[in-house]
């Protein structure tokens, strides 16, 4: 059966460009496909020169033939021991190769796609870029995952002032909903979702990067999909080494930091660093055609200097040390079944050196440059992170059309934290909520007079406030199994998955103490010691099923079927929450135009449990003290006396945690449901000449279900009394509990107090208003290339507004996944409805590269961004039930107010303003030499204009008593620039 032509010239431009579109018929995650048309019973033969890899199989009666699951690289196709040609296999993609009648006498020709750049599958539903580690190579981009998937449209970098600036956003969501692979196993962190392991960049050889429309083989993802592909080896035998400096020198720095007074805050020019890193490598043949390896080894180091504002409490000395390897073995035992293994580390250690902020003159009519030298040393905070990975897959093409494969993966991350305060004073937490902390308390003098410099500051010898667990570790445990079956103009994948994730975390004080002094001499101290520790989970399964019906020629009809499972467990190893078979439906179809429609859900992370699902304490008692220790400055001299909260001597224990065990029945809804969100595209692309093509695409999603936590136990009292219930809980009674917003909630408790648990349907308008988020896109996109030049461009308009960014708040930087302020009570939700942090109306993305000779090239990148909305967060007075603070979408900035009740005023977020547009152009030059083959030089300088526009304010506009005056001067005041002006040398050999 023949190609009509126009579906041939639309296959053949879209090859030629950078992948934006992969595959309705190829979603595997580790492999590509080569598929085409020519008469029935052909014999149709694909090899591998590189690695003698062989496969034939007999065209259908339909005409058609399709090479399933093939190791990404360059192979070559014959028909009927004809002359090959050569076709580029990238991974998620399906190369064409069609050999099509042109006479009566039988004679055929071929119609090839080798993908020049990267070749994209024209019968495709996804929305997809793949690129290659020699494209990657070719453009100045900083030399990590993030910074890859954030050249494709529909990605934006989250915000840096919350920490968030390494993860990527995807169409709207936050930072927390993205899933990570390498070589088809789960790298993500599922702790948080804040994180993932990262094998070495040398090593990778293709990331496709999937924004929208993904299939039904991937999952647990309400944001986007970063696939990793590994190098590997062949039975040339190849190594090599290079090494790349960003040195000091050469690095500028971000605007000094004023105040909205004039005060000089913060001297930057001084925070500066630099970094290298080092990597060899080699890769061939064990046994020729058979086992191959590819092993390499890395090793980075940075050094950086952080001084702190004239108001800040440390200056840093920062080193980091990144020693990595990766190993990839490939055996195949026939032509027909192989095994692969993959096995890296991604451990990093990081030492902070704490040096005492000495600022003289610290007042507000002072503006002079603040003091930047180092201070007194206070001690060293040692941070490891990271573990190894080890993967094995099985791949068997057991008939011409029926593919299997297996994997089996296991990851481990470890999070490791002490410290070593000056004379020696070890900082650890070892995780036992009843045992010792070892250390020096924390010491806060909020005496009258001592911020006007009246009275001196007692200090103590504590540079950090918490630490974590010695102890504490992530490992990961995975098996999948999927199945692919060509039956005529079907094609049918399913598979099945399971995926166990553990957690050992906890928080605890340094020294296990939180020492406030509150008024002089033998006044009140406060005391508070706050510690979380526990061993959780989430066990997670999946099986899915889909069918890719070429209807025609150049129509194809995909339906996908998800179902999820997921079950969380708390540190006592019993379920808070389990939703079994989440249904997430995919369809979709490409002709001229090509569109899916999608839901995608997202489990829990595993951190939900840590300190709200398992025991954990948080202890406050008074004290009068008589004395300070010179050292520690911890008080002395202590007798008890009555906490004005309660008017007893006694304990109080904040949020019912007392180091009990929580009430996991009643930690979340009985009827809770997952959190899920609906995805529509509509995409069009063309072909304008032989080189050059672009296309269109709309994006609307719509989270329709959250889930989030709600901790306004006082309102859930209330209507137990309403309902008949008494109002003094038991044990059995969770003082916070997960929920989905907006829904009546059935929560399970002991309302009165009387040892009986009891069910409290409560209705939704009474918690919270229902989660909203909704991102609507309009993406443009060209791709060309040439014999020595290629281009990608894109232009996104967007907009991504609701109530909720997601798992994380950006605005005042809070990373508990799933745990934020948000929905906590329902006046936590007034004017919360508004543009999200992640809302960039305008981005404009342009990168490529030209070969002046076979010596010369040079590449540029080019990104043009509107800013974000800039909210003002207070206080809701007389409405802040649960003295939050200053979490609120309401303030009055600007308003001096002496006791602090000036009212509250609505700001809807988002309508304050927005951070400016920024600009970055990143330009490298390469040079490799004809007398030294393999040899090469490149020289890459990112924001070559150092541009330094702010990309982050402070957006609190009210202290946490309410009053606006203590925020006139910080409010709206930078806390992140552009990335300044650094520059990276480069040279490598390889052989």
């Amino acid at each position: 059966m023949a190609m009509n032509s126009s579906f041939k010239r639309s296959a053949l431009s879209v090859a030629l460009g950078l992948c934006f579109v992969g595959g309705v018929q190829a979603q595997t995650n580790t492999a590509g496909n080569v598929v085409g048309k020519a008469a029935a019973g052909d014999t149709i033969t694909i090899t591998n020169p590189a690695t003698g890899f062989s496969r034939t199989i007999t065209v259908g009666s339909d005409g058609s033939y399709r090479f399933a699951q093939l190791p990404t690289g360059n192979y070559q196709v014959s028909r009927n021991g004809g002359a090959a040609r050569d076709v580029n296999v990238n991974v998620g993609t399906s190369a064409n190769v069609d050999f099509v009648s042109q006479s009566a006498t039988g004679s055929f020709d071929a119609i090839t796609v080798t993908g020049a750049v990267n070749p994209i599958d024209v019968s495709s539903v996804e929305s997809t870029t793949v690129l290659t580690a020699q494209q990657v190579a070719k453009i100045p981009v900083p030399r990590n995952i993030t910074s890859v998937a954030l050249l494709a449209p529909g990605t934006v970098r989250g915000a840096t002032n919350a920490g968030f600036g390494s993860l990527p956003s995807f169409g709207g969501s936050s930072v927390a909903e993205n899933q990570y692979y390498v070589n088809g196993f789960n790298v993500t962190n599922t702790f948080k979702n804040l994180a993932f392991a990262q094998v070495p960049f040398e090593a990778i050889a293709e990331s496709q990067v999937k924004t929208g429309g993904y299939g039904a083989e991937f999952g647990r993802s309400t944001g986007g999909v970063i696939n990793m592909i590994t190098k590997r080896g062949t039975n040339e035998f190849h190594a090599g080494g290079s090494y790349y400096w960003s040195p000091r020198k050469l690095a500028e720095t971000s605007p000094n930091l004023y105040y909205n007074n004039g005060l000089w805050v913060s001297n930057n020019e001084r925070d500066k660093g630099w970094e290298a890193t080092a990597a060899v490598w080699a890769n061939g043949a064990i046994v020729k055609d058979r086992l191959f390896f590819y092993v390499l080894g890395q090793y980075g180091k940075t050094h950086d200097t952080t001084l702190t504002s004239r108001f800040g409490s440390a200056n840093l000395d920062s080193r980091s040390t990144r020693p990595q390897w990766l190993v990839k073995l490939d055996w195949r035992i026939t032509d027909n079944h192989s095994l692969e293994f993959t096995g890296f580390s991604d451990k990093r250690k990081f030492e902070d050196d704490y040096y005492a902020a000495t600022f003289p003159n610290q007042t507000a009519t002072n503006t002079s440059d603040p003091t930047t030298d180092f201070g007194r040393y206070l001690g060293t905070d040692f941070n490891e992170a990271g573990g190894n990975s080890y993967v094995l897959k099985y791949t068997g093409y057991l008939t011409d059309n029926f593919t299997l494969s297996a994997l089996a993966g296991r990851g481990e991350f470890s999070r490791t934290n002490y410290g070593v305060a000056a004379g020696g004073i070890r900082q650890a937490y070892e995780g036992n909520l009843t045992g010792p902390v070892s250390g020096c308390p924390i010491i806060t003098d909020s005496r009258t007079g001592v911020s006007t410099g009246a009275i001196p500051a007692i200090r103590g010898c504590s540079f950090v406030s918490t630490l974590g667990r010695a102890d504490a570790k992530d490992t990961r445990d995975q098996f999948r199994i999927d199945a692919e079956w060509q039956l005529g103009d079907h094609l049918l994948r399913g598979g099945i998955d399971t995926d166990k994730f553990r957690s050992i975390d906890g928080t605890a004080y340094s020294g296990g103490a939180s020492w406030v002094y509150q008024s002089t001499g033998g006044g009140r101290v406060r005391f508070r010691n706050f510690r979380t520790g526990a061993d959780v989970g989430v066990d997670q399964r999946a099986f899915y099923i889909e069918d890719s019906w070429s209807i025609t020629d150049n129509f194809v009809a995909y339906l996908g079927l998800r179902w999820d499972t997921f079950e969380n467990l708390n540190g006592e190893g019993e379920k808070y929450v389990q939703i079994e078979n989440q249904f997430a439906p995919r369809l979709g179809f490409s002709w001229d135009v090509f569109g899916n429609a999608g839901r995608y859900a997202l489990p829990l992370t595993a951190g939900v449990a840590t300190r709200a699902a398992s025991a954990s304490l948080y202890e406050e008692y008074y004290y009068n003290y008589t004395g300070v220790d010179p050292v520690t400055g911890a008080p002395t001299g202590l007798t008890p006396r009555a906490n004005p909260a309660t008017g007893s001597t006694a304990v109080r224990y904040l949020n019912g945690e007392d180091g009990r065990p929580k009430y996991a029945a009643g930690y979340a809804a009985k009827n809770l449901e997952p959190m899920y969100q609906d995805e529509f595209i509509l995409g069009f692309q063309k072909q304008l000449t032989d080189h050059f093509s672009l296309g269109v695409r709309g994006i609307y999603r719509d989270l329709k279900r959250a889930i989030d936590d709600n901790c306004d136990y006082a309102t859930v009292l209330a209507y137990a009394g309403s309902q008949g219930f008494g109002t003094t809980p038991g044990a059995q009674f969770n003082y916070c509990f997960l929920f989905n917003p907006g829904q009546d909630t059935e929560l399970a408790g002991d309302y009165d107090g009387d040892g009986d648990v009891e069910v409290l349907n409560i209705p939704g308008n009474i918690l919270s208003p229902k989660a909203k988020r909704k991102y609507t896109a309009l993406e443009f996109f060209a791709q060309g290339n040439w014999d020595k030049f290629f281009v990608q461009a894109s232009y996104t308009y967007a907009r991504a507004h609701g109530n909720t960014e997601g798992g994380v708040r950006s605005d005042n930087g809070q990373a508990d996944t799933g745990t934020t302020s948000d929905f906590d009570y329902a006046a936590a939700m007034i004017g919360a409805d508004g543009y999200g942090p992640n809302d960039r109306r305008h981005s404009l993305k342009l990168f490529g590269n030209y070969e002046f000779s076979d010596e010369w090239s040079a590449g540029a990148n080019l990104l043009v961004q509107s800013g974000r909305p800039i909210s003002c967060i207070g206080v809701y007075k007389g409405l802040d039930v649960s003295h939050y603070g200053n979490i609120h979408f309401s303030c009055d900035p600007g308003v001096p107010s002496a006791n602090g009740d000036n009212g509250s005023t609505v700001v809807p977020r988002g309508t304050v303003g927005r951070t400016p547009w920024t600009s970055t152009l990143d330009l490298n030059v390469a040079y490799k030499p004809m007398w030294a083959k393999g040899l090469q030089f490149k020289l890459d300088v990112f924001n070559v204009l150092n541009s330094r526009k702010v990309t982050s304010v402070n957006e609190i506009g009210e202290s946490a008593g309410g009053d606006p005056a203590p925020q006139v001067n910080t409010y709206l005041t930078p806390t992140s620039w552009q990335a300044p002006r650094a520059v990276r040398f480069m040279v490598q050999y390889d052989f």
